[in-house]
């Protein structure tokens, strides 16, 4: 079991800055993929950015060379730091955690609560 824990959310002017965090409690070491996705009003939840233990990392078109997923592991913590914010980043930012169960090819996936990060003049 993963319970993940974000932070960080709040107002913002365009082109500021916000550096999103996710803690992570209970099984962590069987953590695969961690990631950060976003939901705007009326639209479908969408992927930011991921990253996997061996380092890698995906980000959406529309976050590249503004948005920056990193962690720290001896804290527990995954981060999104977000530049140059615009206000159609506006959105409820969740972090996700990826697990396999141990058992063949089957994962859990977890969620966190939500962080509302709002761009606005």
């Amino acid at each position: 079991q993963v319970q993940l824990v974000e932070s960080g959310g709040g107002l913002v002017q365009p082109g500021g800055s916000l550096r999103l965090s996710c803690a992570a409690s209970g099984s962590i070491f069987s953590i695969s993929t961690m990631g950060w996705y976003r939901q705007a009003p009326g639209k479908q939840r969408e992927l930011a950015a991921t990253l996997t233990t061996g380092g890698s990392t995906n980000y959406a078109d529309s976050v590249k060379g503004r948005f920056t997923i990193s962690r720290d592991n001896a804290k527990n913590t995954v981060y999104l730091q977000m530049n140059s914010l615009k206000p159609e980043d506006t959105a409820v930012y969740y972090c996700n955690a990826v697990q396999p169960t141990g058992r063949g090819t089957y994962t859990y996936t977890y969620w966190g609560q939500g962080t509302q990060v709002t761009v606005s003049s």
